[in-house]
């Protein structure tokens, strides 16, 4: 069959270091229009940098064929299918950056006065709106720049009205299901993290919780849909039974996708939930950020959200820092404001149905790839999921093939791999999530690849262990690069 990415022209490109020749340059300033002076007579000694031995010297075209052939080395989700579980690599339309690069957006001063920044604080009021009625949460904050980062923000939030009561709670309950970084911002929180385990049924039983709970536990911190895929089905009583210990529900809300517009986290029993911006709502995920990770609360821990919040008076918009419970700052200034416009871009344009719709075809399309997919991979839990589905390398490994082989080989077919060896339940997972955006022809495609990988690694094993073959850097030791990363060119 004919493969994605397999032929064309493809720059060779060395280090841009064998390029350097002394006195080049890709810069030419302006001439200077105030009296020249030396750095050393207007910067203290101890601010100022050393100057970088072999630091290259380059020709402006030089530098620009070298970092666009670099790119062009590169794959993204405008590139082709991008199946990472549990990370949302979905496409999103260009309207929504066309909008947060409008001037008089992108060119805001965050130090603008209030009564010159009337439409931006209008479409920040407005979004938090959308998210409390996606959820059912009764009040947002915007702050948080990450999903993590917002996942602390909540943990905080739940430590003070604890503290504010008088009566300090230690631990967090965590399900093996739930997102990796959850027990990472339990322990930045102040938080001991209790786990508790799924027992090879893919969600969180009753009787589990039940057996843990007590009132020293702040929140229950699950993910649902959880890291496998699954709806966890027992939510509602297991809220009843942290609720009864006065203890929170936390909702990690980084799956959204898969559950937006159907139902409200906030009818589950739900008392907190980050969402994650740069998934679900129209933000190119990776590449370092800026991300933005909203959450949202119940009632009761209103009062503690970061400051400023904003506050609407009459026809008029204000930021109100009078909070005396508040946790304080998560972000300097109000979080990242090109990221917000982006999700208000896909809210408005997508509308309630449209935000419904999209769910339904992520969870459409993940069944759609496990029914094909599960008489040639091993499947982890053989029930309908939600916006994704997690194989294992089981079936392969008689041949000697694993999941890196299998994910490696992908490459040399031109598909990004899907997420592997996660979730950490699952021996040698492969989880892949199409999202909404693909249509039926890519994931046909994608399918009759994985189908002809698992031939391949019956028939001629060999060639997946070589995989890949066809890429400019073929299989690298990846354990050794994270042990011995070279940081600095010699």
């Amino acid at each position: 069959m004919e493969a994605n990415g397999t032929k064309g022209l493809l720059m060779e490109e060395g280090l841009i270091f064998e390029k350097s020749s002394k006195g080049r340059t890709g810069v030419e300033p302006a001439s200077f229009d105030v009296p020249e002076a030396s750095a050393e007579a207007l910067i203290p000694k101890n601010l100022l940098r050393d100057d970088i031995e072999g630091f290259p010297d380059v020709a402006e075209i030089d530098a620009v064929r070298h970092y666009t052939r670099l790119s062009q080395w590169n794959f993204g989700v405008d590139t082709g299918f991008y199946p990472l579980g549990s990370c949302t690599m979905k496409y999103n339309p260009k309207v929504n950056e066309d909008m947060a690069r409008l001037p008089g957006l992108s060119m805001l001063h965050p130090y603008q006065p209030e009564e010159l920044s009337q439409g931006a604080l209008k479409l920040m009021y407005e979004l938090e709106g959308f998210l409390a009625e996606i959820s059912g949460m009764d009040a947002i904050t915007l702050q948080p720049s990450a999903g993590a980062h917002g996942e602390l923000c909540g943990l905080l939030l739940i430590s003070d009205y604890f503290k504010s009561k008088g009566k300090p709670r230690t631990k967090i309950i965590i399900p093996d299901t739930a997102h990796g970084t959850n027990p990472a911002s339990s322990h930045l929180a102040g938080f001991k993290v209790v786990p508790v385990k799924s027992e090879g049924k893919g969600v969180l039983s009753v009787e589990a919780v039940k057996a843990i709970m007590d009132t020293d536990t702040a929140a229950l911190m699950l993910t649902n849909p959880n890291t496998i895929g699954l709806f966890e089905s027992n939510i509602k009583e297991i809220a009843e039974i942290v609720h009864k210990k006065g203890g929170f529900v936390y909702c990690d809300g980084a799956n959204l996708n898969a559950i937006m517009g159907i139902m409200k986290l906030g009818d589950l029993g739900v008392d907190v939930v980050q969402f994650n911006l740069h998934k679900t709502f129209s933000t190119p995920h990776g590449g370092g950020g800026p991300g933005s990770g909203p959450v949202g609360v119940r009632k009761a821990l209103e009062p503690f959200l970061p400051i400023p919040r904003i506050k609407k008076a009459g026809k008029k918009f204000k930021l109100d820092y009078n909070r005396p419970k508040s946790i304080g700052r998560m972000k300097s200034f109000y979080g990242n404001f090109s990221i917000m416009v982006r999700a208000y871009t896909y809210i408005r344009r997508m509308g309630g149905e449209g935000l419904k719709r999209a769910s339904e075809a992520a969870i459409l399309n993940a069944n759609y790839i496990k029914e094909k997919l599960k008489d040639s991979y091993a499947l982890a839990y053989d029930q309908p999921c939600m916006h994704e589905c997690v194989f294992s390398d089981r079936l392969q490994l008689g041949s000697g093939v694993a999941t890196m082989d299998i994910a490696k080989r992908l490459i040399d077919y031109g598909y990004h791999p899907p997420t592997v060896y996660f979730p950490l339940v699952v021996p040698g997972a492969i989880m892949i999530e199409p999202t909404e955006t693909e249509t039926l022809e890519t994931l046909d495609k994608f399918i009759e690849v994985m189908k002809l990988i698992a031939d391949e690694a019956k028939a001629t094993p060999q060639v997946l262990k070589d995989a890949p073959t066809k890429t400019k850097v073929q299989r690298v030791d990846e354990v050794r690069a994270a042990r011995e990363p070279i940081l600095r060119w010699k």
